[in-house]
């Protein structure tokens, strides 16, 4: 038994593949959506700055509001460490041994970064590219 893992920052499937005398068998054990992933940032934050505003009196000193600092970025690191962190649930309870991994090139080697490295160690093919869309039957065709 293999588990062929798909994710981008939106989406995991987790796939349970099994011989069979008539080929393999592709079974889609786990997917979900990351809903933070979707959206706009400007739909998650405001940029009112709410009650509090300069200093009182002469002092006029700038507050930190309104600065984006890095949101976008630490968005991503924390959607790569839970899809990490998913990844490893998975395999960990299915108890397979070999498993194959696609992401996207952007995120791929980031992802593989966050894992244990009991697990990466058991990658038998990673493929960089966005799996998640492609139909149970033209999956296994990306690792050949």
């Amino acid at each position: 038994m293999k588990i062929v893992v798909a994710v981008d920052l939106g989406h995991f499937k987790a796939y349970r593949i099994t011989d069979t005398p008539t080929g393999p068998k592709i079974t889609l054990i786990e997917s979900s959506d990351y809903v933070d992933a979707h959206g706009k940032l400007s739909e998650k934050v405001t940029d009112k700055a709410g009650r509090f505003g300069y200093g009182k009196g002469t002092d006029k000193a700038a507050k930190g509001y309104g600065e984006p600092h890095n949101i976008e970025l630490e968005e991503e690191k924390r959607l790569l460490k839970l899809i990490a962190e998913d990844i490893s649930a998975v395999l960990n309870r299915e108890k397979c041994g070999e498993w194959l991994f696609a992401a996207p090139a952007e995120i791929n080697g980031r992802i593989i970064d966050n894992l244990a490295p009991g697990l990466t160690s058991r990658i038998g093919k990673n493929v960089s590219s966005d799996l998640t869309k492609t139909k149970k039957a033209e999956l296994l065709s990306y690792f050949e």
